[in-house]
Parts: C-alpha cells; structure tokens; sequence
C-alpha cells in the first residue's frame, strides 16, 4: 500500500507544446513526460472533458508524442507504458484556436486613442482577455516577438475589447483568452500594429529614393538611425502579412537593400530591441505606369514640398495635371508643383495626369508645428489692453503737468497769463482728444487689416518646369 501511495504522489504529469504553422493554419502539438524514456506512448485527446481519444481520422501521427490538427478546440494529453497500462496525469489543456486581433487606428494621429479587439471563432460565456505588447526579439533571424502583460490585464478583462491612450509611436500588440478550471488559453494572436509617421530619435526610418511610389524594377534602400546597434526591418503587406528583410531584402548592417519592389502597397519599418522606428508607406506599381512623386516623410507645416510625376519611359513630361482628393489645383498644366509653407489644409490624397495616364494617389500628411505654452497666452491677451492704457494715460498726464506749470506761471504774473490760459487750456484739450484718437488707430493698425489674399489655399504654391537629369 505504501509503495502505490508514493507512485501516485509521485506520477508524472505529461506537457504538452503547441505551435502553429503561418503556412496553411495548421497546428502541431508536441506530447512529452520528464524523465523522458522511449518506452513511453502518448495518447491524445479533444474537448473541454478528456474523454474523446483522438485516431487517424483526427489528426495526422508524425511521430510518437507528435501530431499535427486542422479542426480548432481544446486538446490534451498524457503518456504511457507498462502491461497493464500505467498512465502519466493529463497535460494541461491546450487551445488550438487563435484569436484575431484588430487594431483601430491602423496610424497614428494626435490626441487619438487605439482600441484593441479580440475576437475568437467560438464565442460563448467565460471568456477572459490578455493584452500584450509585442518586444522585438532580434536572436530569431525569421524574426519573433516576446510579450509584456499591458496595465490591468495580468488578471484578464470580461470585455474583448482594450482602450490604449497616449499612444505616440509604432507599437505592436497581440492578444490571447483563456476559460475553465483549470484555466486553458487559446494560441497568442498574431501581432498588429499601430503605426506613427512621425520621425524619433531613438529609432528612424529613411527609405532611397525618398519617395512613396515606385516601379517594381527600382531598386530601395531602407535605412535605421537611432539608440542600437542592431536593427531589422520589417514588413507589413497590406491586408494582414508580416515578413521581415531576411525574406525579401539583403540586410547589411543597419541598412535593407531591396533590388525590386513588390507590387503591392505596404508598411515598412525599423525594429531594435526595445524600440520601432517611424513608418513609411511604399507602393510598388509596373513600369507602364504614370507615378507621383511624393514625399514619404510627413511634411512639417510651413516647410515646403515638391511633388511631380514621372514615366520610366520618359524623362521629360510636358504637360502634368495635379489634383488633391480628386479636385485640380493648377490652372496651367506644369511638369512640377510646389507649395513653399504648406498647412494642415494640403493634407490629402494626391495624383498627377498625364500623357492620357493617371497615377495612383499617395496620402500628403502634414505634421503640426507645436502649439505655443499655455502660460504665454495671459501675456498676450494683456499687451493690447496695456498698450492701449498707456497710450491714453501718457496725454493726460502731459495736461495735468502742463496745467501745474501754467498755474505757477499765473502767480508770478496774472495780468500777463490772463488772456493765454483759456487758449491754451483748449489747445491742450485738443492735442489730447487727438492723440486719444490716434491711438485708437494705432492699436487698429497694429491688429492688422484682414488680408483677402491669405484666404486661397493655393496662393502661394510656386509653379516650375524641370528638367530630370
């Protein structure tokens, strides 16, 4: 009796792996019990309850203590030998299914938050949501993630759905759920992203040609700046593919060099490990085509941009159209546009014509210049007033003075001052009244006319022919 007792205080829990092929959604488990032993067989089993023992028709055998499934749901397993047979305890519940997680905004913009949903394919009560954030791991060439529980979601959240605020940079977030006693996960998500243009100093992005269209015989350069001394470039080929340079590029050093690009419209950015870079969007697109070009980089309100169109085929164009959001914004049709201070109002989608052609649209983003301390804005407020006080002060007390002067003067001579002082007090009354109007005119004058010419938005964009070397 007592050496059955010690057995089973002593009986080996089985461990079971799951991994999950990025090619075709097929997962793997791996079935194992320490110490292990080639004596041992493993049994595999499907459902919330361990009471379906799994066989051919189920899953494919690749090997003992491995299979491979297709059919999502919760699975175990346990390993065993011996004639009677003498089983290990169950693995711990494993779920096959992998959520998807949904990310809104995809790019960032100021002041917005993002909001992170989960969804799994069996939903039903009990649900609980983890949320993480996505840490480069540079040590896997193919490249992988670790993942850091987010604030308040060590203990899981009832609500599928997770609200990040004060985001400002690129970041990448996976979520997983889990149910039951004991309590079974299903598979990490694949990551997604939330993407900022803006550039940083701890990690950037710059990409040659600066540009956001090419043809698919240019060859790239996509370059990482920043706090590391290790980088990869990664890849997000819209809908929903991530990859990395090692799988379409040649990594030297800091820099990707491409020597075609896909056609496809993609993210790029740069990863160390502890930070991403800004993140560009690039479009590949068939030599045949017309291509805007513009600039990948946002745009800082009041610097100035170039934009012009190009055919590989032809190294001058004559005549170019170019439009915002679908409305021309040229009287005269130009070889090249450019706006020297754009503002927040030439933000948009733009393309050019011409040739009979029409190129794809690229976004125009424009960044904000920082906006003035709060604390300035008592001071401003009050300079107009003051000014306006001093201006009106400064002739009365030029009265009252000149009118103790004249009152001394009276004193030692009346006869002589009789007949100046009413004169003279009204001339005083006079040069006051107009100097109080004019400074009603001279705070006038320094609020400034309304300008008519400032109201076109494209007042001031400059027009140029070139010639492309």
């Amino acid at each position: 009796i007592n050496l059955f007792l010690n057995s089973t205080a002593h009986k080996p829990k089985a461990e079971l792996k799951i991994t999950k092929s990025p090619v075709g959604g097929r997962v793997t488990l791996n079935c194992s019990v320490k110490p292990s032993s080639s004596a041992w067989s493993f049994f595999w089993y499907r459902g919330e309850k361990p009471s379906k023992l799994l066989n051919t028709q189920d899953a494919d055998f690749l090997s003992n203590g491995q299979i491979r499934v297709s059919q999502g749901g919760v699975y175990r397993c346990r390993g065993g030998r011996g004639e009677p047979v003498y089983h290990t305890e169950f693995s711990d519940p494993v779920n096959s299914e992998e959520p998807v997680l949904r990310v809104s905004p995809w790019w960032l913009s100021p002041g917005a938050s993002v909001t992170l949903s989960c969804e799994v394919e069996h939903v039903s009560a009990g649900w609980s949501f983890y949320w993480y954030k996505a840490v480069p791991d540079l040590s896997h060439k193919s490249g992988s993630y670790s993942y850091e529980l987010l604030p308040a979601s060590s203990n899981g959240t009832a609500d599928n759905s997770y609200i990040i605020h004060g985001q400002t940079h690129t970041a990448g977030y996976v979520c997983r759920a889990g149910r039951g006693e004991p309590h079974f996960y299903t598979l990490y998500s694949q990551p997604h992203f939330v993407w900022s243009g803006d550039l940083h100093p701890s990690a950037s992005l710059s990409v040659s040609p600066d540009r956001v269209q090419h043809f698919t015989s240019d060859s790239v350069s996509l370059s990482c700046e920043g706090n590391s001394a290790e980088w990869r470039v990664s890849r997000f080929l819209l809908p929903d593919f991530l990859s990395f340079c090692s799988d379409w590029g040649t990594m030297n050093g800091s820099t990707c060099h491409v020597q075609k690009i896909q056609s496809s419209n993609a993210v790029y950015w740069c990863e160390s490990g502890s930070a991403f870079s800004n993140a560009v969007n690039i479009t590949g697109h068939y030599d045949d085509e017309l291509l805007l070009l513009s600039p990948v980089h946002p745009v800082t309100e009041g610097h100035s941009v170039t934009l012009g169109c190009k055919l590989r085929t032809e190294n001058l164009l004559s005549k170019v159209f170019f439009y915002q959001n679908d409305t021309i914004i040229q009287s005269e049709s130009r070889v090249e546009m450019i706006i020297p201070a754009v503002s927040k109002s030439h933000e948009g989608f733009y393309k050019c014509q011409s040739s009979g052609k029409e190129s794809p649209q690229s976004w125009l983003a424009v960044t904000s210049t920082s906006r003035p301390d709060s604390s300035s804005f008592p001071v401003l407020l009050l300079v107009g007033p003051v000014c306006v006080f001093l201006l009106m002060i400064f002739p009365l007390m030029f009265y009252f003075w000149k009118k103790s002067k004249d009152s001394s003067s009276i004193s030692r001579s009346d006869e002589q001052n009789q007949n100046c002082v009413p004169d003279e007090i009204d001339a005083q009354h006079n040069t006051y009244a107009s100097l109080l109007n004019g400074d009603v005119a001279l705070y006038d004058s320094l609020r400034g006319p309304e300008d008519p010419e400032n109201n076109p938005e494209y007042a001031n964009i400059e027009w140029q022919r070139f010639h492309r070397r």
